[in-house]
């Protein structure tokens, strides 16, 4: 019996396991445990793996990897349209090597642990940020049923809270005072977390040389710069690729009409949290980037000229990811000169 591809339907305890030949047949169909698997790949002749990009995908293709194995990890929306009949793990592993084989298949980069925690590091930033802003929000409504408002902005309430707590006004009872001096404790113990995590993050900025190179390009910072690296690594990945952009989603979408190419908005495809860091960083670079006499300002101060200021926005973002992708790709970081000459 020789597999040359084995599929692997990842489970929390037990992995559907299917091989197959060369001519695509299976030759093995079976349930075993996370622990069984290395064992497995100690037995196994090198050949092709395939899995899921799912949780635990990169830690298991880490272990096949280093017996010798190739490891393919892909989407599974990609793997769906292969997997026949009823769904069920069986089925799920049958597919899973079947879209392995296809020649157009696109996959899914393996991970180092280093990226791994990287990426975990954003990964928890985020949840805290927004438990911070759902907790903000809470506490701003209950003091509005109670008739105190307060101006918009995270800072400007945490300025206002603190006298506000300090001499309370007598028509609210103890209970919500209390409730009130809870959330607060508890809003400051989240900003001390997140400050906890963006320390770590700027740490990483100075030890690794791809995300201070990054950090060079105008709207690129600590934050985007890491999750670029977590993202894409050192720029091996893109040195295979074509377009960064198209990757995140930034690309419009385009429609035909009368022979003439229209452009619509921009897909949803693509990593939403680096789409988002980019448009955010593009929207803070935008007033002082279009008031340089620079290539990249000129052609900002253009677009403004004629569009509405949110798809300048969107543009620069993409600008900034084709700067960023050269960045990675090339090794070299970023200069205001040829901002415009690289991203076009």
């Amino acid at each position: 019996m020789t597999i040359v591809t084995l599929g692997i339907d990842l489970g929390k305890n037990l992995n559907s396991v299917v091989g197959l030949d060369a001519e695509g047949q299976v030759v093995l169909r079976r349930r075993v445990r996370r622990a069984t698997l290395v064992e497995l790949a100690d037995r196994l002749l090198p050949c092709t793996v395939a899995m899921e990009a799912c949780c635990g995908a990169h830690h298991v293709g880490r272990l096949f990897a280093t017996k010798g194995h190739e490891v393919r990890l892909m989407s599974p929306e990609y793997v769906r349209p292969y997997v026949r009949a009823q769904k069920n793990d069986d089925n799920d592993a049958a597919g899973i090597a079947e879209a392995a084989t296809r020649p157009t298949m696109r996959f899914v980069e393996l991970k180092s642990q280093d990226r791994l925690d990287l990426q975990t590091l954003h990964r928890v930033r985020s949840r805290l940020v927004a438990a911070r802003k759902a907790l903000v929000n809470q506490l701003r409504a209950i003091l509005l049923e109670r008739g105190y408002t307060f101006r918009l902005g995270r800072k400007v309430l945490e300025r206002e809270i603190d006298p506000f707590l300090a001499e309370p006004p007598s028509e609210l009872s103890t209970r919500i005072l209390t409730l009130v001096g809870d959330m607060r404790a508890e809003w400051q113990s989240l900003d001390e977390r997140i400050d906890a995590l963006n320390h770590d993050l700027a740490e990483h900025v100075r030890t690794d040389e791809a995300a201070s190179r990054l950090t060079s390009i105008p709207g690129i910072g600590i934050l985007g710069a890491t999750a670029l690296v977590a993202a894409v690594g050192d720029g091996e990945a893109f040195r295979r690729a074509r377009d960064m952009p198209a990757w995140l989603g930034l690309v419009p979408k385009q429609m035909t009409t009368g022979g003439k190419p229209r452009l619509l908005g921009i897909t949803k495809r693509g990593n939403t949290y680096l789409r988002m860091l980019l448009i955010h960083g593009a929207r803070a670079a935008l007033p002082s980037l279009s008031k340089q006499a620079t290539p990249l300002g000129a052609w900002l101060r253009g677009l403004l000229s004629r569009a509405h200021r949110n798809v300048v926005i969107v543009a620069l973002a993409a600008k900034l990811a084709r700067i960023a992708w050269a960045s990675l790709r090339r090794g070299i970081s970023f200069e205001r000169g040829w901002g415009q000459a690289v991203a076009a």
